[in-house]
């Protein structure tokens, strides 16, 4: 069950003064993080990947792999309206743009070349608009509630074998 009135997006100011230049380029403009840049690329440890500016939960390590792209790769977010995907027409391509539901902040884009044996989504993530909380720290950080989740996903990962 997702909570919604808990990840509000903070006002511009705010924003500017809480993130990096280049996480307010990613998530505000719209911008793209270089490939292989990302801290959470060799992140192996088992924890929930949240919106940097928020805070709302969007992916578990359980849904994470290695697509060789450059980016963080996921084949589902946490819970399903945890994001919302819009069409993008940017860049003279056509792409479907991921964005966190409550903070409607730019994270990537979904992609249907992923892992078929868990759906065939690629959700192709900026590193920079993820923070990453392991699962010791979730009751203390006040994710608790999603410890049944990840229980639960940690018995199922068929593209991690």
């Amino acid at each position: 069950m997702r909570e919604t009135t808990r990840w509000q997006r903070p006002d511009d100011a705010e924003l500017r003064q809480m993130m990096s230049e280049e996480q307010y380029e990613v998530m505000v403009n719209n911008a793209t993080e270089s490939p292989f840049t990302s801290e959470h690329l060799e992140n192996g440890r088992e924890g929930i990947f949240v919106d940097a500016a928020t805070g709302e939960p969007l992916f578990t390590s359980f849904d994470k792999f290695d697509s060789g792209s450059g980016w963080p790769s996921f084949t589902r977010p946490i819970q399903d309206d945890a994001v919302v995907e819009k069409q993008d027409t940017s860049h003279g391509m056509v792409r479907t743009e991921v964005r966190s539901a409550s903070g409607d902040l730019h994270l990537g884009h979904v992609f249907e070349d992923g892992p078929k044996d868990c759906g065939g989504r690629r959700y192709c993530i900026n590193g920079v608009a993820l923070r990453f909380v392991p699962v010791e720290d979730l009751e203390k950080d006040g994710y608790g509630y999603l410890l049944p989740e990840m229980h639960e996903r940690r018995k199922y990962e068929p593209h991690k074998n």
